[in-house]
């Protein structure tokens, strides 16, 4: 009875962590078709249309309370939120939109989906974490869906140049860096603040949003602002959209998440934001997966699954 009490808090905290896991997948999956319905805006100028907007709400919900959590905060924690802000939010959208720009959404999901693999391994060297060789089939798994999501990609001919495929396959790459350094940074430093969940998810907007701003004048030497008042329209929306869905309660399930799971296990939650963006990819496409894409989808579940077994045979 004794080791039935101790050990339900930990079930119910993971399966909450994993349900805001696949909650966080589900809302981030749409900003890989973000791009796709505003190719007539640059990379650099969908970034800062939605991280602006992503500012300004954050700037709104944070304001009733913005004196506790200022003080609350350390010099060390502005210097987190800082680099946080620049390699999961601007620098990661902009490598992106990008890629799936100069590439497709199908190549990018497969760069994508690399993430739990390289965030579970960097997160295996934490204390009391779960050996990497208990992970290996995990893993294994992984690899296995993510291969299959990008198989077609990479197989059939290139719809574009070979310097564009190329282009966009090196952005795919960038992405996968710059969230991942995010992942494992964000989760460390949500472990030592005192805020919550929520109010760091509205601090990050507020740096992003100042970094956005940062960068209006180089988009405006950069980038051509002259667009037909419907381009214009949808660019507004969907970057109101993303703002919104994403940023705000995507990151917030996010960080719940972050505070709830061990980082291995964390690592594996992303894939749903690869299973998600496909999901959305077919509806766009008005098509049924493949073969492959549903194996990916096999793989991938398998993958999750076995992770969590590695997780409570440990505890």
């Amino acid at each position: 009875m004794d080791t039935a009490l101790t050990r339900t808090p930990r079930t119910d905290a993971t399966l909450a962590g994993v349900l805001c896991g696949m909650g966080a997948g589900a809302l981030w999956g749409l900003v890989f078709l973000a791009p796709e319905l505003t190719r007539a805006f640059s990379p650099l100028q969908l970034t800062i249309g939605r991280y602006l907007c992503y500012g300004a709400m954050a700037a709104v919900l944070i304001a009733p309370r913005w004196r506790t959590v200022f003080a609350a905060l350390t010099r060390r924690e502005w210097l987190s939120l800082g680099w946080l802000a620049m390699a999961g939010n601007t620098l990661y959208f902009v490598f992106l939109a990008a890629a799936v720009q100069s590439g497709s959404v199908a190549m990018t999901s497969l760069v994508i989906g690399f993430l739990p693999v390289a965030v579970t391994i960097v997160g295996s060297r934490d204390h009391d974490a779960v050996p990497l060789r208990r992970l290996a089939p995990s893993l294994m798994l992984c690899t296995a869906g993510a291969v299959c999501i990008g198989w077609q990609a990479l197989a059939a001919p290139a719809s574009g140049s070979s310097i564009a495929q190329l282009t966009g396959l090196g952005c795919a790459i960038g992405a996968l860096i710059s969230w991942t350094a995010f992942a494992i940074g964000n989760a460390r430093c949500l472990a030592r603040t005192s805020v919550s969940e929520h109010e760091w998810n509205l601090l990050l907007g507020l740096v992003t949003g100042a970094q956005a701003l940062l960068l209006v004048p180089v988009s405006l030497l950069l980038d051509d602002w002259t667009r037909t008042a419907t381009e214009w329209l949808t660019f507004g929306s969907v970057c109101l959209a993303v703002a919104l869905l994403a940023s705000i309660l995507g990151n917030a399930l996010w960080n719940r998440m972050s505070r709830l799971l061990p980082l291995t296990l964390v690592g594996q939650m992303i894939l749903f934001e690869t299973l998600f963006a496909l999901l959305y990819g077919f509806l766009w496409e008005q098509r049924w997966p493949t073969v492959m894409e549903l194996a990916a989808f096999g793989l991938v579940v398998a993958s999750v699954v076995t992770c969590l077994s590695a997780h409570r045979r440990k505890r």
